[in-house]
């Protein structure tokens, strides 16, 4: 499940959401890796204004891309300069997307979306890292069969979740999840993703996380040392530079996360 900087926007995307937003939470408190976030928020801005160009009410994945940065408290000056420099063609390495694909310990399977300058450097870095930590990188389509795209966003506790339901599923939302936190997700198609959430801010329905991203279909259960090297797989493919989102089916019980984290 995506979450990130701030615990929701973070690059690992577990099946168990909120046992990894807790741990992800714990870890964003410690607050030691925000110049990698801002070095791989930056980045994609970048791209996505290259691409689409620097109107983010005209280019979905620049808006996102700069919701992301706010939300991990990016100052504006230098979000404004990086969608200025990158949409104006100015200096600085031009990335491409690239997607790895393969399994880490108790065959959970794992995808990694990057934006690299570089796709030998990047390939030879993601395989590594399988390898350094049980896994192996696979095919292309070896995992991805596993995953589906859809559009996320998270409300916190406290969410009045008959007004949220009501309001989500008139605006087009595909199923409203609540979990046992008193959190709620809505969940949306990838082209329903924006009218929804223009929708809900409408009607004072605010997400403190929104994004598309990916599911997976179907979970993994770990345990013991598979768990404890699966973590250490996802810290490793998260650390590096051209890494953008890592997406797995792992799913580690309450009580192992919480022996983990100890």
């Amino acid at each position: 499940m995506k979450l990130g900087a701030d615990s929701r926007y973070h690059t690992v995307h577990m099946a168990g959401h909120s046992k990894w937003a807790n741990i992800q939470h714990r870890k964003g408190a410690q607050d030691k890796r925000r110049a990698g976030i801002f070095s791989k928020l930056l980045r994609e801005i970048a791209s996505a204004a290259r691409v689409g160009g620097a109107d983010a009410a005209m280019n979905p994945r620049l808006r996102l891309a700069i919701d992301k940065a706010r939300a991990a408290s990016m100052p504006r000056d230098t979000i404004d300069r990086a969608v200025k420099r990158a949409a104006g063609g100015g200096e600085g390495a031009e990335f491409h997307a690239a997607r790895y694909e393969g399994y880490g310990p108790g065959g959970a399977a794992v995808m990694v979306d990057c934006l690299t300058d570089n796709r030998n450097r990047t390939v030879a870095d993601v395989r590594h890292a399988f390898a350094a930590h049980g896994g192996n990188l696979g095919a292309d389509g070896s995992v991805a069969y596993l995953f589906n795209q859809v559009g996320a966003l998270a409300f916190a506790s406290g969410i009045d979740e008959d007004k949220l339901t009501d309001a989500a599923l008139d605006a087009g939302a595909e199923d409203v999840v609540a979990h046992p936190d008193g959190s709620c997700e809505v969940l949306t198609a990838p082209g329903d993703f924006e009218a929804v959430r223009t929708a809900l801010a409408q009607r004072g329905l605010h997400a403190t996380a929104a994004e598309v991203t990916q599911r997976a279909s179907t979970s993994a259960t770990l345990s013991g040392d598979a768990a404890t090297t699966m973590l250490e797989l996802l810290e490793a493919l998260e650390e590096l530079d051209d890494v953008q989102n890592v997406y797995t089916n792992a799913e580690i019980p309450d009580d192992v996360l919480a022996r983990l984290q100890a």
